[in-house]
């Protein structure tokens, strides 16, 4: 069975498709957005990933800016690349340019389920909403790591992914697609330590140290800040995305702000069916140690290599 992973290519987000790339699921498209750094950014972390990894599945260069507002990153926590690293870095690469829209769209026109797992703001999905929506019904699963039962990330009320472009979220939402939604309270039940950087560096193949130290620069963007472990984002949804068994969903009305400077892009999920139609799915509960065992398993696989 054919996915598709839309990202904005940070250190998560290559974990996450190691994850999904180690499954059975085949991956036959990935689309890149802005949002853990600027898309020209995004595209040279893509292009050195694929040096390194050698991935052979087609990444298509997608949105540069949000449907609307301003334009944000998460460089001030992740750098100037969007992806930290206490070492070695992904090489400079170049990305062959290829249009995400219109390679989306053909893939959505192809028989079959049509399943997505998301890493970033949804602007490329909520652009196939807005452009073509008779292929966006043909989505059947859009997993997204975003958005927050409590409170927020990047704000006091906001997630980052929601926060980035909540107009797109809400678009996605207008259209009735089929949003399962790992927030950001989900994932931080599944932490990584300092100390788990090491099997991936003692795995002993050509990506060992590239990988140990950029997963250690990951971990060490929470320890920095004085707490004991990082939260291991997207990779958990695609542990929902590729080992159903290990996530709780639960159905909820799910929404976003679009407006006020301290509640804009924030999430607001309502479980009582009594209070709302619901329209979407949220993570209420994952097996920590299995969702460990798997993102950790999937490092050190691919630093054997």
């Amino acid at each position: 069975m054919g996915v598709w992973i839309d990202t904005d290519m940070g250190f998560d987000d290559i974990a996450a498709i190691l994850v999904v790339d180690q499954s059975k699921l085949k991956i036959d498209g990935v689309s890149l957005v802005f949002g853990n750094a600027p898309l020209t950014q995004v595209e040279v972390n893509a292009a050195g990933a694929i040096q390194t990894f050698g991935w052979t599945f087609p990444i298509h260069t997608g949105r540069a800016q949000p449907v609307l507002g301003k334009f944000e990153t998460a460089q001030a926590i992740l750098g100037d690349t969007g992806i930290q690293t206490i070492g070695r870095g992904l090489p400079a690469a170049a990305l062959a340019v290829s249009d995400a829209f219109t390679a989306l769209c053909r893939w959505l026109e192809a028989d079959g389920p049509r399943r997505i797992l998301a890493l970033g703001p949804l602007t490329n999905i909520a652009a196939v909403a807005l452009a073509r929506p008779d292929l966006a019904t043909r989505i059947t699963e859009l997993t997204w790591m975003g958005g927050s039962v409590t409170a927020g990330n990047h704000t006091a009320s906001a997630e980052f992914n929601a926060f980035a472009d909540p107009e797109a979220l809400a678009i996605v939402i207008a259209h009735g697609m089929p949003l399962r939604m790992v927030d950001l309270d989900l994932c931080r039940k599944v932490l990584a330590r300092p100390e788990d950087a090491e099997p991936v560096r003692r795995a002993g193949g050509t990506r060992a140290e590239l990988l140990a130290d950029m997963f250690a620069g990951y971990i060490r963007i929470g320890t920095s800040r004085g707490r004991p472990a990082m939260a291991i984002y997207d990779p958990c949804a695609a542990v929902a995305f590729v080992a159903p068994d290990a996530v709780n969903f639960r159905p909820a009305r799910i929404d976003v702000e679009l407006a006020g400077p301290l509640t804009r892009g924030r999430t607001v999920v309502e479980t009582r069916d009594t209070h709302a139609r619901f329209n979407a799915q949220f993570a209420a509960d994952i097996d920590a140690e299995a969702a460990r065992t798997i993102i950790l398993a999937a490092l050190v696989n691919e630093a054997r290599k």
